[in-house]
């Protein structure tokens, strides 16, 4: 016969063992503190993914050249390394970078060294292109999501000189970059410095002198030879030759040619200290300004690098720099960070006061306190173990922290409420209550906990991107989990043992006069002070205050509730309980409860919710990306960016967005042109020089101070501000990322060998889609074309063969006149100055002056100087080429994409797009299909409804190893089943959009926590059975009677009535605060006495679908576990009676 009264072997020894308890929970106490205070800060968790890039620099060469000499031959052999899953690459002018993907099987250094291993290889051969005399080196990096954004910038306005600013600019930089924190500082609006050699073609061509010549000469004498030492007077001395340049003049004395006279540097250029040429501009709200993008380190603490930069930027301004130099830090995400870590820590605050207000109604306020000392307690181990873990306090952490909070007091709630009422009804004293009351209930919450972290096991194999983004909210929650369930089994099982009462003790008039005295007066003291000081006064006053309203208003009303409304509800679910399971009505209410399953699915059908990938946030960045055809001055960009930018500022500068100078919504708005102006979308790694691109980014006030606008709105006045509006100019408005990048809404890849044909095929398709006017599509762009106009140089191999000039020399020869050729290094206070030859600039862009320039030589047989001007050996031929070629695993592809106009559901213009394009003709060999965002979403919902069965099949496994049983299990499966009619109810009877990510990760969640309360329930439920056989004396392998049995169940589910209905209140109060946007400021409130109340914010349109899913679900969940549960546990355990009946026969 099993043993019913039964005691925890774990919970009996905490009890037994106080003083060992108490230190463990200081321990736990102070680490978590301490754990609390040195997480680094994040928005978004860091993503170490497993992409490895080679990037190329190879100047001077077109992307058809770019493709054939460096791509081809790498992606050949790299399409060869292990664990490889995807390989990209863009080919452009000058440039080349390849992005390999490989799977979680294996460690990025070891994938980057195999990487490393197979582009050695390639570079070795014998046919791999040289650059100024050495190989062209690829570079192999890996890429930290965290390092690829800046986490501020740093506008510079003054009225200096450039090479001044240029100085204060590197000063800065040298100092930030030594803040342990940061990893680079990326300078715009300012050009780097060379010594520019300008020669005079004609000064040059009379003097008969080559390019070579001058070469060899600066690289002769621009040089610091160690000639060895010598021996003088005893002493060993070195001796060196100094012929480093101290100033760019000196170059004009070297001696270039001297035979038939001296020539020097002098005669034929002219030599300057100056800028490169222009490659990017910057303003801040119209105004020229010189930026510097900080980017940190990955793993390393934001807030600290920022209050670091901060600190070091006010110094250098006040003490360092002239006072009319303006340094401002904007777009600092450190800001953004805090901001929604602390809202966040605001609904954990406000969760956990709504949380143990309702346990004091429930359990009275002394018993309250048990449970409402797991979350803190569940919280400090949460984030000692999270802190081992290496993980960052950000978002999706929080968020865990915040879902776990309702969940966390369940196991505590068990625990309290079994022990009371093992105390209250069954007159057992606290430690024999506690360790029996424990005992009952240990395995049913070890299991249900296990059960509940089942649910969220499968989205740790959550592949890709995604994956390593997401996987922080069930790991956190887990841990959370994991610590609730010691804290109730080893803590909370031993502070009821020694401290509850089943009466609540009153406080005497006097005793709370001293209290007040004391508390109250220490805190009038102390609030009369400033920040923490006060914070801690207005605390005191507060729980004085609270003493006195508990003593005369709240323990009455708590008193009047438990004696009052909880027997009343009590009887009123005895009475419908024992009326529905009555005959037939336990059938009955279980297919009721399937027929709302199916009406629900049916709802959602005819009232089909907006599909939504990620939440659709209000967007804390507006970007505008402006493109010209590729061949575009800089010059030409600049000017329309300045009108675009002009037009943006009528937008943002509306009455409507304004008091007085200050804008409601925009913080800042950065133009920038040329570098560091591209589409990260788009041009992916891609690092160099744009100059027929520029992107005006405005930054967002917090949604706290917005005045109640919508930066979304904001963004369509823009977009239809701009529509159609500057011909010739590609223009798109678009919003940070409400998560990792996933790519364009409308995002088209088209396929085929010819490129030519490809991009002609997306011409022809962004037409025909252009015709089609399918609402919500921005703008179709293409993301390559053939504009980029060039000319062509045809050699006459046989005239330039006779007269012995080759390919090679001509093409060196214009390439040096163009682009330069760097001569050497002149040093200037520790920096590295570039010393580049070519022509002057008027000869540059002379097409006469170039072509008739002559190519200047020592014949090897005749040993003279020849001559032969390049025009006598060449024709010219204009053409076009790539503006970039583009590959997916070798095969080339062309993109049409688009961004989704504001206001407009992205799926819903997808599936606008794709029936269009149902049965749209293609060439033999050409083949399209959609990727980006939707790819994206149809893999993840995928992935998603496969870890929901997983995760049902998880919970089953443990359910059935808890009960040895079939049916119970089934029981609970079927209630996680019908659950979902509160979830796809409430989406549609609010009208919410099923947001793919959020609305199943709910789903997911809310399996593993309906399964809590039916596995308490029915446990319980078994035990009341097994005491009944007892008392029957019945044996183990026979049943109790049929109305035994109703008996049992009901009694079961009246004892369980509480904790089912305080669980599931918990849960959904924890939920609240974010699911209804309401944000309070709690420290604000005690330290300056303004909450700062304010409703909606980031944090609830990113979480608040998943916060609603859970909250609809549950609620409908709390009915079945109270009456559907108990009834398809009765229809089973009658089936179980007539089979036996019918067997014995």
């Amino acid at each position: 016969m099993k043993k019913i009264h039964k005691e925890f072997s774990l919970s009996s020894w905490a009890i037994d063992h106080k003083t060992v308890i108490y230190v463990i929970m200081a321990i736990f106490f102070f680490l978590g503190i301490r754990s609390y205070n040195i997480m680094p800060r994040e928005n978004f968790p860091e993503i170490s993914n497993t992409q490895v890039f080679v990037s190329t620099i190879f100047p001077g060469n077109t992307a058809e050249d770019i493709e054939r000499l460096v791509v081809d031959p790498l992606e050949d052999d790299l399409m060869g390394v292990s664990n490889l899953v995807d390989m990209t690459s863009t080919s452009q002018e000058d440039f080349a970078v390849i992005k390999l993907e490989f799977d979680e099987n294996i460690a990025l250094d070891l994938a980057k060294q195999r990487t490393k291993d197979l582009v050695d290889g390639v570079v070795s051969g014998a046919d791999w292109p040289t650059f100024n005399g050495a190989k062209v080196e690829p570079n192999v990096s890996e890429l930290d999501f965290s390092e690829l954004m800046p986490i501020l910038s740093i506008s510079m306005v003054g009225d200096y000189p450039i090479e001044q600013m240029k100085d204060f600019a590197g000063y800065l930089e040298e100092k930030i970059e030594q803040i342990p924190e940061v990893k680079s500082v990326d300078v715009r609006g300012i050009q780097a410095f060379e010594v520019e050699v300008a020669l005079d073609i004609y000064k040059m061509t009379a003097a008969k002198i080559s390019f070579d010549d001058i070469l060899t000469s600066i690289g002769r004498e621009n040089s610091t030879i160690s000639a060895g030492n010598v021996i003088s007077g005893g002493q060993r001395k070195s001796l060196r030759i100094i012929g480093e340049i101290s100033n760019p003049d000196e170059l004009k004395k070297f001696v270039v040619k001297s035979e038939n006279g001296v020539t020097y540097l002098g005669d034929i250029a002219k030599i300057n200290f100056k800028e490169k040429d222009v490659s990017s501009y910057a303003r801040s709200f119209g105004d020229k300004v010189v930026l510097l993008h900080v980017k940190k380190r990955g793993g390393k603490n934001l807030i600290k690098a920022s209050k670091k930069i901060q600190t070091l930027v006010d110094d250098i301004g006040k003490n360092l720099f002239p006072k009319n130099l303006k340094l401002t830090i904007c777009n600092d995400q450190s800001t953004i960070t805090l901001n929604q870590v602390s809202d966040l820590a605001n609904n954990i605050i406000f969760g956990v006061l709504l949380v143990v207000t309702v346990l004091m109604f429930f359990l009275g306020f002394r018993n309250s306190l048990f449970v409402g000392f797991a979350i803190p307690m569940s919280m400090f181990m949460s984030f000692m173990i999270l802190s081992i873990l290496g993980y960052t306090m950000n978002t999706m952490v929080l968020f865990g922290l915040v879902m776990g909070l309702g969940m966390l007091v369940d196991n505590g709630i068990v625990v309290v409420e079994n022990v009371y009422r093992l105390m209250e009804k069954e007159g057992l004293s606290r430690i024999q209550a506690a360790k029996v009351g424990i005992g009952e209930i240990a395995y049913p919450i070890i299991v249900s906990t296990a059960t509940t972290i089942a649910a969220f096991v499968p989205l740790g194999t959550w592949p890709g991107l995604m994956g390593e983004f997401m996987i922080y909210f069930p790991i956190t929650l887990s841990i959370v989990l994991g610590s609730s369930l010691i804290v109730a089994l080893f803590f909370n099982s031993m502070l009821v043992s020694r401290f509850m009462e089943i009466s609540e003790k009153e406080i005497s008039l006097k005793g709370l006069i001293r209290l007040t005295l004391i508390l109250g007066g220490l805190g009038l003291i102390l609030v009369f002070n400033h920040g923490v000081f006060r914070g801690l006064g207005t605390l005191m006053i507060a729980m004085t205050l609270l003493f006195w309203a508990y003593k005369y208003f709240l323990k009455k009303l708590a008193a009047k509730f438990q004696s009052g409304f909880l027997p009343l509800m009590e009887k009123g679910y005895r009475r419908f309980l024992s009326i529905a399971l009555k005959g037939y009505r336990p059938i009955a209410f279980l297919i009721g409860t399937f027929v709302l399953l199916f009406s629900s699915f049916l709802l959602l059908g005819i009232f089909p919710p907006k599909v939504e990938f990620f939440p659709e946030n209000q967007p804390l960045q507006i970007f505008t990306y402006i493109e010209y055809p590729e061949g575009t001055d800089i010059n030409k960009t600049n000017t329309i960016t300045k009108k675009i930018e002009s037009d943006i500022f009528s937008v943002i500068n509306q009455q409507k967005y304004r008091i007085g100078e200050y804008n409601y919504l925009v913080e800042d708005a950065v133009a920038q042109v040329g570098a560091g102006a591209g589409n990260p979308e788009i041009d992916g790694g891609v690092t160099n020089e744009m100059p027929h691109k520029a992107k005006i980014s405005l930054t967002m006030r917090e949604f706290k101070f917005r005045n109640g606008l919508s930066s979304e709105t904001l963004r369509s006045e823009i977009q239809q501000s701009l529509s159609g509006k500057y011909p010739g100019v590609s223009i798109s408005v678009e919003k940070d990322a409400n998560g990792p990048p996933v790519g364009y809404p409308v995002n088209i890849e088209i396929t085929g060998r010819e490129y030519g044909d490809l991009i002609l095929t997306a011409q022809r398709m962004k037409d025909f889609l252009n015709t089609e006017n399918i609402p919500g599509v921005e703008e179709l762009k293409i993301d390559v074309n053939k504009n980029k106009p060039g000319t062509k140089l045809i050699i006459d191999r046989k005239k330039a063969g006779e007269l012995g000039v080759s390919a090679g020399m001509i093409g060196s020869q214009l390439r040096n006149s163009l682009f330069g050729a760097k001569a050497g290094i002149y040093k200037k206070d520790g920096e590295d100055y570039e010393i580049n030859v070519r022509f002057q600039e008027k000869y540059r862009y002379d097409n006469n002056a170039l072509f008739n320039q002559y190519v200047t030589f020592r014949d090897q047989s005749s040993g003279k100087i020849k001559e032969i001007p390049i025009a006598a050996l060449v024709k010219t031929q204009n053409s076009s080429s790539f503006s970039a070629i583009k590959h997916r695993k070798s095969i080339r592809l062309v993109k049409l994409y688009s961004d989704v106009l504001a206001g407009y559901n992205a799926n819903e213009v997808v599936a606008n797009v794709k029936s269009a394009l149902m049965n749209y003709p293609l060439n033999m060999g050409v083949e399209f299909k959609f990727t980006g965002e939707i790819e994206e979403q149809d893999k993840n919902m995928t992935f998603l409804s496969n870890a929901l069965l997983a995760a049902l099949a998880l919970i089953m496994l443990l359910l059935v190893f808890q009960f040895n049983s079939i049916s119970k299990p089934i029981i609970i499966l079927i209630s996680i089943f019908l659950s979902f009619t509160g979830v796809f109810m409430g989406i549609t009877l609010f009208q919410m959009p099923f947001v793919i990510l959020m609305t199943m990760m709910g789903i997911i969640s809310l399996s593993g926590i309906v399964v809590n309360n039916g596995v308490v329930l029915l446990d319980y439920t078994q035990l009341l059975i097994d005491r009944k056989k007892i008392a029957m004396e019945l044996a183990d392998e026979e049943m109790l009677p049929n109305a035994s049995a109703v008996e049992a169940i009901i009694e079961g589910g009246t004892a369980r009535l509480r904790p089912v209905i305080l669980t599931a209140i918990t849960t959904i109060l924890g939920l609240i605060p974010l699911a209804i946007g309401l944000n309070i400021d709690f420290f604000s409130l005690i330290t300056e006495w303004d909450p700062k109340v304010y409703i909606g914010g980031e944090n609830v349109i990113f979480w608040g679908p998943l916060a609603k899913t859970v909250i609809f679900g549950l609620t409908f969940a709390t009915f079945l576990t109270l009456i559907i549960v108990p009834a398809t546990f009765l229809i089973t355990y009658q089936i179980k009676l007539k089979l036996k009946k019918l067997f014995k026969k």
